[in-house]
């Protein structure tokens, strides 16, 4: 009988925090000197968590700098100060997590004072004690192993089913296989493909440390191994040797007998999007040389293979501006071309989803930017180049970011991803046919498939398809295998085969029939035809068998295309209706149109008339004015004139008194004197 483990998770935050600070010795106890912080942990990881303990205590930092003669205060206020404004409850997650990855046994094995999680495991088997192996190294930590046919499965903090290789069997459960070999590190972002039975997983992120490692994990014997990569030329042009740097954020394609790794974030980005090869039979990773304009350096972006090209999808620069463009590599001439689609693109996004279907729709779920989350669906049509926006129907999943889909015929699964508050625990499929959601499974608990920035990919299993997710990050870095075997088919064949296996045929005559029906009715039926299809098959299929069901299909496939007839023939008299409704609309246009132009000249005509007027009274006013100046001219004429005849008066008046007066003997000037 299957085992089941589950396990409580111990203190919450902050208590959690204070319990893991205590335990490293940052609490201010004795033990909490520079030393003994040192002798238990390597110097980065030590200055890492001392940045984190003052930023979770005291905040950012504020304190001088240290003076440089002092290397290692200086090294810790710099390491303080590069977090910034980070806020105080994310710095105490991120301490825990460091040291859970640094000392994963520390929780059991910390002070009294801290209650150990209580395990309960309800199981027939006999308890062992034995040691956690964690990326090859072996941590003396007691849990709960049970042995059932001679293996042994250890009890998971978590809710997954860990059983052994013939628990594939069951579907839409999650899965954690018991697997051999050493286990890659913890990780996420990083990049995942299947060939041949084998899964590749390439570099990743382990905390804020890019990787650029390579493992292989066999899906017949479930167990891991390391590949010691060679590096070998740039191109056949330039034979010098390359340095395949650490990334993470990059995506990973199969492509014949080699991996394709495009994109990713690097220590030390480049101007352009990077493609890498390796090569399965030697081993060996080496440049691919590209023509045309190449992206921009990103990740975060969506890469998915369509025929002979990968389509690539938005993404985050190094500058950590978010992008929306789209962008095609020919494998064949590897040649870049930059697609200018029409219609409304998806908004800047990245950590999204995209899949293709029918080797010619892409279509782009969720993602994430700076502020918020989405839950949209796009769809660009790679024949005409043009987003559409569809409706999406059934349980429409919430918005969530850093999630990981993989198509399995014409069903798209979506696991993980969060929303900046949780992690999402739904495992969700999308039918890419009808465009209907519906949900697989949920977990509970912390668990790796409920992690952001995970892998997933399809394998298969004693002939069956699989899925398989490995890492992720849900408060603390993952690198368990987990695996669950879907059972949502990928035709219509597959979902009649094992009751009416006559009927195939007879389906696809009748489907070929109505699809005759739906090239007359145009692309607004094509859902409806399909749904019609879908229904009746569903529904009677559990009630005929054999010709009898064969004649009831295509007599109701009949009727539903006599009815689409009907519709059609409705559609069409409603369209002529509507076209000489439009035809009289326009006539009445038309003289609306000519009574327009003729108010327009009328009103041009008047606007002349008008102008003239304002000509004309311009000058009355410059008349006027003139006038008004003559008027002035001559009253000041008046005026002088007027002051003239009156001067000449007096003068005269004058000039007759002096000769009286000198008749009388009195001379003029002396009667001027006495007057």
């Amino acid at each position: 009988m299957a085992s089941m483990a589950r396990a409580s998770s111990g203190l919450q935050y902050p208590e959690r925090f204070y319990a893991a600070a205590s335990y490293a010795g940052f609490d201010g106890s004795p033990r909490s000197s520079s030393k003994a912080v040192r002798a238990k942990f390597n110097s980065e990881s030590a200055l890492i968590l001392y940045a984190l303990y003052q930023q979770a205590t005291v905040g950012p930092c504020n304190t001088p700098e240290p003076s440089a003669w002092n290397a290692v205060e200086k090294s810790k206020w710099s390491s303080w100060k590069k977090l910034a404004d980070m806020a105080s409850t994310e710095a105490m997650r991120l301490f825990v997590k460091i040291l859970e990855e640094e000392d994963p046994g520390w929780y059991s094995r910390a002070s009294n004072s801290v209650s150990e999680p209580v395990i309960d495991v309800q199981m027939n088997q006999n308890s062992k004690v034995g040691p956690v192996v964690e990326n090859g190294n072996s941590y003396p930590e007691t849990k709960t192993i049970s042995t059932e046919n001679g293996s042994i499965q250890e009890a998971q903090d978590k809710d997954v089913v860990s059983e052994g290789i013939g628990s594939v069997g069951v579907y839409d459960q999650w899965i954690a296989p018991p697997v051999s070999g050493q286990r890659p590190k913890a990780r996420y972002e990083h990049g995942a493909a299947v060939i041949q039975d084998k899964m590749y997983i390439y570099g990743g992120n382990h905390n804020g440390r890019y990787l650029n490692d390579l493992h292989v994990f066999d899906l017949r014997s479930w167990t891991w191994s390391k590949i010691e990569a060679k590096v070998g030329a740039e191109s056949h042009d330039s034979p010098s040797p390359v340095t395949i740097s650490p990334c993470a954020g990059h995506s990973l394609i199969p492509w014949g007998n080699k991996l394709i790794s495009v994109a990713g974030h690097t220590k030390d980005p480049t101007e352009s999007i990077q493609v890498k090869a390796f090569d399965l039979h030697t081993s060996t990773w080496s440049f691919l040389k590209t023509y045309g304009k190449p992206p921009t350096s990103r990740g975060g972006q969506s890469v998915t293979l369509i025929g002979g090209s990968l389509v690539i999808f938005g993404g985050q620069d190094a500058k950590r501006t978010l992008l929306n463009d789209l962008h095609i590599l020919d494998l064949e001439t590897m040649t870049w071309d930059e697609i200018d689609a029409v219609g409304v693109s998806p908004s800047p996004r990245s950590d999204h989803a995209a899949a293709v279907h029918a080797d010619r729709y892409l279509l782009i779920f969720g993602g994430g930017s700076h502020a918020t989350c989405f839950n949209d669906l796009h769809v660009l049509d790679m024949q005409t180049m043009e987003w559409s926006r569809p409706t999406q129907q059934g349980e429409i999943p919430t918005p969530r970011a850093g999630h990981a889909g993989v198509p399995v015929g014409e069903n798209w699964f979506i696991v993980g991803g969060g929303d900046n508050k949780s992690g999402v625990s739904e495992t969700v499929v999308l039918n890419m046919s009808t465009l209907v959601w519906s949900v697989v499974t949920t977990v509970e608990g912390r668990i790796p498939v409920a992690s952001e920035g995970l892998s997933l990919v399809v394998g298969s299993y004693n002939g069956e398809d699989v899925l398989l997710s490995f890492g992720g990050y849900n408060g603390r870095y993952n690198n368990e295998v987990n695996i669950l075997k879907p059972s949502h088919k990928s035709s219509l064949q597959s979902k009649m085969e094992t009751s009416v296996p006559d009927s195939v045929s007879a389906v696809h005559n009748a489907t070929t029939a109505s699809r005759d029906v739906e090239s007359e009715y145009g692309a607004g039926q094509e859902g409806k035809i399909r749904e019609i299809v879908m229904d009746n098959v569903d529904t009677e299929a559990m009630k005929f068998r054999g010709k009898n069901f064969n004649e009831h299909l295509m007599a109701t496939l009949k009727g539903d295309k006599e009815e689409l007839e009907s519709s059609l023939s409705k559609e069409k008299a409603q369209s002529l209706q509507l076209k000489q409704e439009l035809s009289e609309a326009e006539t009445r246009n038309t003289d609306l149109y000519k009574e327009l132009q003729s108010v327009r000249g009328q009103l041009a005509s008047e606007q002349s008339r008008c102008f003239k007027l304002e000509v004309e009274l311009a000058e009355l006013r410059q008349k006027l004015q003139t006038m008004e100046a003559l008027q002035k001219e001559l009253e000041l004429l008046q005026r002088q004139k007027a002051a003239s005849e009156q001067a000449a008066l007096n003068a005269k008046k004058q000039g007759s008194g002096g000769v009286w007066g000198w008749l009388a003997g009195t001379p003029g000037s002396e009667k001027s004197d006495d007057a």
